[in-house]
């Protein structure tokens, strides 16, 4: 951990970390290559939570390295965020048949996600699409209506966004790129404590 986190809580995060790779809560742990747990910071400032590991993530044992994940790095750098000041994982922490999305999966993820927030404790959590932002606020509107607006969510802040996956034509392009400038003006607005860390 970083020098301003305690051993205790990076034992804590092995422990988790090896229990979740161990998982065989639902069906998906049959067909996975690897389980995709993160990467990042071990107190990030902004967390980017997607839905689901692809292939590329499922063979990596990373979230965010295949196509849509090489989009998200180019924001991150877009919005100056260093490696000290971000991290990566998804609802689900392993690959759904065809990358469907399984609320039975999600579910029972939810305590592994759960105790990730509670040991990272990102003050800004960004929800990429639409079952990562209802993961955080069953009542949100609909991922176009909600995207590129800031919200609070019981002690949250969330900035959802599109998922990049989904930013497959000219139209979505222009609303990913619209959507992340108004977030990077949005977080250089704000005089958020930079902490100290080290990478996962």
């Amino acid at each position: 951990m970083g020098p301003g986190e305690s051993t205790v809580g990076a034992s804590a995060w092995a422990t988790l970390q090896a229990e979740i790779e161990r998982c065989v809560r639902c069906p998906l742990h049959a067909t996975r290559q690897r389980v995709v747990v993160y990467r990042g910071s071990a107190s990030p400032l902004v967390l980017f939570v997607g839905e689901a590991p692809g292939a590329a993530e499922d063979a990596a044992g990373r979230p965010f390295v295949g196509r849509a994940g090489q989009r998200l790095d180019r924001a991150v750098a877009a919005l100056g965020l260093s490696a000290a000041e971000y991290g990566m994982l998804n609802l689900i922490k392993c690959r759904p048949p065809a990358n469907r999305y399984s609320p039975i999966a999600a579910a029972r993820c939810r305590p592994f996600l759960d105790r990730q927030l509670e040991l990272l404790r990102p003050p800004i959590v960004v929800p990429l699409g639409r079952h990562a932002l209802r993961a955080f606020d069953p009542s949100a509107p609909p991922i176009s209506q909600a995207a590129g607006r800031p919200r609070r969510v019981g002690g949250t802040t969330l900035f959802p966004l599109i998922h990049p996956a989904a930013v497959r034509s000219h139209a979505t392009r222009e609303r990913w790129e619209h959507d992340l400038e108004r977030f990077g003006r949005w977080l250089a607005a704000r005089r958020w404590t930079r902490r100290p860390s080290q990478r996962i």
